[in-house]
């Protein structure tokens, strides 16, 4: 059978692979290695859509798309009947929660007013002092999964205080659901975005979740853009009563007379949070156990299911 992925150094990264297994490299979804027919399982490339899901249609053997993203809203509803969507949930989780704390700590400690004032050789040190502190600090989790576990694990030696929150109560892990938003927000000094895109998540940040949000909280968005609406995001950042520190934005790029880039409220990332030298070990390694998974029958983890 065949397999298709998009990194050249993916194949020694895949381990041992049973045999009758024929490893091509896409790096291209519009110049293929080979005939689409028998190409069984496919890795597109990282933060892949648009073009590259349109290859689905043109594969007629394939049983398993397995993505190098956490989040699969670019792919859902769009792989064919029979075919298997994976994620790569894990595979991110220290890389963007070290992000997260990285972002958290340069919004709080003006890093961002501070690095400006480098380049223009400025010493600043009145135009941010005295800065703010994490430590204390009343931090929300809305997507209490693997991402938000590693989030919490690094915050906690920080001496802050955790709410989480995620699409349904569990209430044995102290996790609230999504429908108390309302009534934690006024309580949360710190709120961190890591909910996946999906119908319901789309726009959950909007007017009313911003104005229960306390003056001066932070806004982190580690997730995906349009989990935000933005004219709202951008109303309230614009008065200066909230912060935010955004590594996802609606659209992507953002456009370059776009407001958020003036504002000094505003710490800015080009979704970079997972973007580390170490992604593509651990990304291929969770590739090879799938495929190893695949040919012996057994189950495939990180199944995209309905309800995503």
């Amino acid at each position: 059978m065949k397999v298709w992925i998009p990194h050249p150094a993916g194949r020694a990264l895949l381990g041992e692979l049973p045999s009758g297994i024929t490893v091509e490299l896409l790096e291209d979804p519009t110049r293929l290695p080979s005939s689409p027919a028998g190409v069984r399982f496919w890795v597109p490339p990282f933060l892949s859509g648009g073009d590259a899901a349109a290859l689905l249609a043109d594969l007629p053997d394939l049983a398993v798309v397995q993505l190098l993203s956490a989040g699969a809203d670019a792919w859902v509803g769009r792989v064919p009947d029979g075919v298997t969507l994976c994620d790569a949930r894990g595979v991110h989780d220290s890389a963007t929660a070290e992000w997260v704390v990285a972002a958290i700590l340069s919004a709080l400690r003006g890093f961002g007013p501070l690095a400006r004032a480098q380049a223009r050789r400025e010493w600043a040190y009145a135009e941010v002092a005295p800065t703010d502190e994490l430590a204390g600090k009343r931090v929300m989790i809305v997507g209490a999964g693997s991402i938000g576990a590693a989030v919490q694990a690094r915050l906690a030696p920080f001496e802050v205080t955790f709410t989480l929150v995620a699409r349904s109560p569990r209430p044995a892990e102290g996790v609230h659901g999504v429908d108390e938003l309302p009534a934690l927000l006024p309580e949360a000094d710190v709120v961190v975005l890591l909910v996946p895109l999906t119908e319901r998540t789309r726009g959950l940040v909007d007017e009313k979740f911003l104005a229960a949000m306390p003056d001066g909280a932070l806004l982190v968005n580690a997730a995906r853009g349009p989990v935000a609406r933005m004219p709202a995001l951008v109303a309230e950042l614009t008065s200066g009563r909230l912060r935010a520190a955004l590594d996802v934005t609606d659209p992507e790029p953002l456009p370059a007379d776009h407001p958020l880039w003036e504002l000094p409220n505003v710490l800015l990332t080009p979704h970079v949070a997972g973007s580390v030298r170490g992604l593509l070990p651990r990304a291929y390694r969770l590739v090879g156990e799938q495929l190893r998974r695949f040919v012996s029958g057994a189950p495939l983890a990180n199944r995209v299911v309905d309800g995503y």
